[in-house]
């Protein structure tokens, strides 16, 4: 860019310093040379108007007055020979003309008869007296007398003085045209002769600026060619910058969604292995409760049948020996045996109600860990959903503002489902603790001082799930809660990753990312969020009856 840039100031210098002073010059100059000789074109103009022009004139008056001047003695003549007076008409016609025609060439140019004038004018007035007393014989009838006056020597002498003045006047016009178009003509050639050196100069001068012009020019082209190089130059640059610009933006956007991806699947994997951690811990318990209390349970039948026993045999004794001895007397008086029968059989039934009870939690607790069906198989939805619940029980209990939840079940008639037992538990719960959490929120908003206690109750917290087989290929699970609800904004990026509304510490945003990952890329199904703020949220959740060989061949 510096190589070309020097070039072009030193093109800009050569244009503002010689360039285009040197073209300001030739075209003042050459408007100056062409105003002169313009002028001097008019000057000479002027000059052949005002001087040859009138010339010419005159010698055509002068040629007029020779001619008008023998029209009036020929017709004189004529008149005196034939004696017809009509010449004398024609006569007095024509004399007037020749008397205007003296007065104009005098006006014209009057040192030009300055001279001959007097002799000239008495020769004319002597010709024209005789002239008319030639008229005057010839209407008196007398016209040989006439003829003798008109041809007479005072007559041919008059005549002679006349045209020798004539002479004279035009002898001086012609020397009067020839100096003037010797004086035009002298005029002419010093103009042409400037024309002439003007036009060289012009030739010269303009021939020069043509040659600069020429240079300058082809300067210039050489400075716009390197300049187009040097922009193409620049353009292959930018496009190569773009280029990688646009190749780095791709590696970064790469790179985003890889580190993206990777802290999904992090946390996903934390989220699993706290699941899984979770699982072990629920097997573990339930195993190690599950063998006493199949113990206690398996061992509540025989006592309660051994104690029936040992009471018919005590009643068959006392039957017998209705009289026993005192000290017997007094032992069952001591253990009020009759007490001891009624309560003894209630005990050994709660026993057996309590250890039913623990069955049924372990039983639960093995659904919800479902080590024992990692794989993909049959499972019964409910069990999954109970189990879940039963482990959010305790959740519940531990939350103050969370004892007046009621959860209401409402399951349809619903075959074994193939599906990952575990992954959708996953997703039961991760749904069922965003519901308890908008569900406490709503709680801490509603106990105010300021409302009453029937307004707290009617905001008493619900969590409905619902359950059914719909089209017989497809299983919806539907969990409603009348909480706080959502915003379109926090609704439209709830299952986006590391979206969360929950204080720092409490929620990652990847619960309902991982849900929206194991229904729909996992099972094949779909997981709709519907909610309107301040009236609650429903999760509509739905998987296919029997999964694609394609799909769990997939997943695997």
């Amino acid at each position: 860019m510096r190589n070309i840039g020097r070039p072009i100031r030193k093109l800009n210098n050569l244009t503002n310093r010689f360039i285009m002073p040197l073209l300001t010059v030739a075209v003042i100059f050459s408007f100056v040379l062409v105003a002169l000789g313009s002028w001097n074109a008019w000057q000479i103009s002027q000059s052949f108007k005002l001087k040859v022009t009138p010339e010419f004139q005159l010698q055509r008056l002068s040629d007029e007055i020779i001619y008008l001047d023998e029209v009036l003695t020929m017709s004189a003549r004529m008149a005196a020979s034939t004696g017809d007076l009509q010449w004398e008409s024609r006569y007095r016609i024509f004399e007037p003309k020749l008397d205007t025609a003296i007065k104009q060439s005098i006006a014209i140019a009057p040192e030009a008869f300055a001279n001959p004038a007097i002799q000239t004018d008495e020769a004319n007035m002597k010709l024209v007296g005789m002239e008319n007393e030639a008229f005057k014989l010839i209407s008196q009838g007398n016209p040989e007398k006439a003829l003798s006056v008109l041809f007479s020597s005072e007559y041919e002498k008059q005549k002679r003085i006349y045209s020798q003045g004539m002479l004279k006047t035009n002898a001086a016009l012609q020397e009067r045209v020839r100096s003037n178009l010797d004086f035009y003509g002298s005029t002419l050639s010093w103009s042409s002769l400037f024309s002439l050196f003007s036009l060289l100069i012009l030739i010269v001068a303009w021939g020069t600026i043509l040659v600069l012009v020429n240079q300058y020019i082809n300067y210039r082209r050489l400075i716009e060619k390197k300049l187009l190089e040097t922009q193409t130059k620049l353009e292959n640059t930018n496009e190569s910058l773009e280029t990688s610009e646009a190749a780095l933006r791709q590696k970064a956007e790469a790179l985003e969604k890889t580190m993206k991806d990777l802290k999904q699947s992090q946390t996903q994997m934390v989220q699993n292995e706290k699941m899984s951690s979770l699982g072990l811990l629920v097997a573990g318990i339930a195993h190690e409760i599950n063998n006493p209390v199949n113990f206690i349970h398996g061992n509540v039948q025989y006592i309660q049948e051994y104690s029936e026993d040992l009471f018919n045999f005590i009643h068959l004794y006392q039957k017998h020996y209705s009289e026993p001895v005192a000290e017997i007397q007094q032992a069952l008086k001591s253990i009020d045996l009759n007490f001891l029968q009624v309560d003894l059989l209630k005990i050994l039934k709660s026993i057996k109600i309590g250890s039913e009870r623990i069955n049924k939690i372990v039983l639960l607790l093995r659904n919800f860990s479902r080590m024992d069906e990692a794989d993909f198989k049959k499972v019964d939805i409910h069990e999954g959903i109970d189990s879940t619940l039963l482990i959010l029980d305790y959740y519940l209990k531990s939350k103050p503002a969370c004892s007046h939840i009621e959860v209401i079940k409402k399951y349809g008639d619903l075959p074994l489902v193939e599906c990952y037992a575990g992954s959708l538990n996953q997703v039961f719960m991760n749904i069922l603790t965003n519901a308890i959490d908008a569900l406490e929120e709503t709680s801490f908003r509603s106990v105010n001082p300021n409302e009453s206690n029937q307004l707290a109750q009617a905001q008493s917290g619900q969590i409905q799930i619902r359950t059914s087989l719909i089209d017989l290929d497809w299983v919806e699970i539907v969990i409603e809660d009348n909480g706080m609800g959502m915003s379109e904004s926090v609704k439209d990026k709830i299952f986006d990753p590391f979206f969360t509304t929950k204080p720092v510490g409490k929620g990652t945003g990847m619960g309902m990312s991982i849900s929206y990952q194991i229904v729909v890329e996992q099972h094949g199904g779909n997981i709709e969020c519907v909610s309107i703020l301040n009236q609650g949220t429903r999760f509509n959740i739905r998987i296919p009856l029997h999964q694609k060989m394609s799909q769990a061949e997939y997943i695997k």
